[in-house]
């Protein structure tokens, strides 16, 4: 008959933390995968263009027409507002001087609608499709290689499977 009362010792107690932390670890083993921006111009750290190259590390895990779809939908996003961003930062540039940089507030809010935009986007394909495949995308902020400026990348995150046979 199973006895259903155990009551376990502390040494037992560590140990399950202990193999909780290593199987944590075995699905940390995969890092994210960034995708920096490759156009032309940049306003705020927001490039107007990314690589639409499949990267070899997705091969499995994504058709390639669906991580191009999504590419094609942020580039199509940063197409519409970065040249309306770029006029506006010329004009607010010009006009710095007479309005004390308050000219400039009106891109910086337009920047923050298109990164609003990019993220729903995001948002909008990773819950119909790339949660379902064990994927995250997500626009983040990460420092620059060769300067200490910030650039705004695409990550895809890897979201590590809960383990079913487990008790809570």
């Amino acid at each position: 008959m199973p006895e259903f009362d155990v009551i376990q010792g502390e040494d037992d107690i560590h140990e399950d933390i202990s193999t909780d932390e290593e199987d944590h670890n075995i699905y940390a083993l995969h890092e994210p995968l960034t995708i920096r921006g490759v156009g032309n111009v940049t306003l705020f750290g927001l490039t107007n263009k990314f690589d639409e190259e499949f990267p070899p590390s997705l091969h499995s895990k994504v058709a390639p027409e669906e991580f191009k779809a999504t590419i094609s939908r942020v580039n199509d996003i940063l197409q519409k507002t970065q040249s309306t961003n770029l006029k506006s930062f010329f004009c607010g540039c010009i006009c710095c001087c007479c309005t004390l940089g308050c000219s400039l507030w009106p891109v910086i809010c337009l920047s923050k609608r298109t990164k609003n935009a990019i993220s729903k986007a995001l948002d909008y394909d990773n819950n119909h499709l790339y949660h379902k495949l064990g994927l995250r995308w997500d626009l983040k902020k990460v420092k620059c290689d060769s300067s200490n400026m910030l650039e705004y990348v695409l990550s895809i995150e890897y979201i590590p499977k809960k383990n079913l046979m487990k008790p809570d």
